[in-house]
């Protein structure tokens, strides 16, 4: 499967709402909610300062996704998931009296061939409507929520955000910015890779793809490998293959000043495999750098447990465990096609971007460093 270049199960209990995470103060409050192959997740936050703080949130595995792969069309199951979360999603924003909000659905529903009428059913039962973004906006939002992760020194910059059923790769060149302006250069890309305010130093994209392979379409396609190895080396060659035409791969790329980017859950649950860690928490996961030599050696850890030692093991849990392997099959390829060591793990995304977008168009952020 060749990627295309851009243009330029049961049911469910009945879900319980969760209390808000914290008080908010007064001020605008401001909803990002993202609809992607496997997870429906939001969060509902305020301006403070140049950043945000997150007023309440939601994260559910609604694997929306499944059996898209052979049928082409989202399940009843799925549908009946996905809805039950979008649910409590509008109490959630119902309690909090947001009116500014970006609500968004990814590859799945662009795939699917009732995906505009899944859409349709979500606005007349839950009230909320979402658009379905295309892949250049998915990527744009991805590179904006990363910015605060950005080296000063970095000079070309890879922002990679592995999805359920896509991965968006950004390939970004900041020379031509002063160092101080890099990373709010890169913010600024919410407006389009190449929009700029007229008079400010401008980051150039250098190109980018969308992949239409994630943890659960890649999965997906080598469910029927019985060995969990070989499995795994196919997952991992197939994706590298379907990067051949992105253009900073076929040329040796400087390994001084290259920094690499990942968002995901897989990018996330790595590294918390790495710390140890027996319950997650953002905090020492967010911004923390791994070297390739210890994303292997978590990787190989996981080989070694096999699907069984996978299902108990905690540090992956319920909800990732059965698309693990895929996720870390598509970082491994990376791993390979690029002239870093290193990895900066970022846990933030979408929904991150459309925060930041949303409060910078309306100019209730304040100019400071990201």
């Amino acid at each position: 499967m060749t990627p295309k270049r851009p243009e330029s199960a049961g049911a469910v209990p009945k879900p319980v709402e969760s209390p808000a995470l914290t008080h908010p103060d007064r001020g605008p409050l401001y909803a990002a909610l993202d609809l992607g192959t496997n997870s429906c997740r939001m969060l509902i936050a305020q301006p403070e300062g140049h950043q945000f703080k997150v007023v309440d949130s939601f994260s559910k595995s609604v694997q929306l996704g499944a059996g898209l792969e052979s049928s082409g069309r989202l399940s009843r199951a799925s549908i009946y998931r996905t809805i039950q979360a979008l649910r409590v999603c509008k109490q959630k924003l119902k309690r909090h009296r947001v009116t500014q909000m970006r609500l968004v659905a990814t590859e799945a529903c662009r795939r699917a061939t009732n995906g505009a009428d899944f859409m349709m059913r979500v606005e007349r039962e839950t009230g909320l409507k979402l658009d379905i973004i295309a892949p250049q906006e998915e990527a744009q939002l991805a590179v904006v929520s990363c910015a605060p992760l950005v080296s000063l020194r970095t000079d070309q910059l890879l922002v990679v955000d592995i999805g359920g059923g896509s991965t968006e790769l950004v390939w970004i060149d900041l020379t031509a910015v002063p160092h101080s302006e890099r990373r709010r250069a890169i913010m600024r890309m919410h407006m389009g890779f190449h929009a700029s305010p007229v008079g400010l130093p401008a980051a150039k994209v250098v190109d980018w793809i969308s992949v239409p392979l994630g943890v659960a379409t890649l999965r997906d396609q080598f469910r029927d490998v019985e060995d969990d190895a070989a499995r795994f080396a196919l997952m991992s060659w197939f994706f590298e293959e379907n990067l051949a035409e992105f253009a900073p791969y076929k040329d040796e790329q400087s390994r001084e000043g290259f920094q690499i980017v990942g968002t995901s859950g897989t990018v996330t649950t790595v590294a918390a495999s790495h710390l140890g860690l027996k319950r997650y928490d953002r905090n020492k996961v967010d911004g923390l750098t791994m070297t390739s030599d210890e994303i292997d050696r978590v990787i190989r850890s996981y080989l070694a447990l096999g699907p069984a030692g996978r299902r108990r093991d905690p540090r992956i849990g319920q909800d990732r465990q059965a698309l693990i392997m895929s996720g870390a099959a598509i970082l491994q390829a990376l791993l390979r096609c690029w002239p870093t060591d290193r990895l900066s793990v970022a846990d933030r995304g979408l929904r991150e971007g459309m925060l930041y977008a949303q409060m910078a168009a309306d100019g209730v952020l304040t100019d400071g460093e990201a």
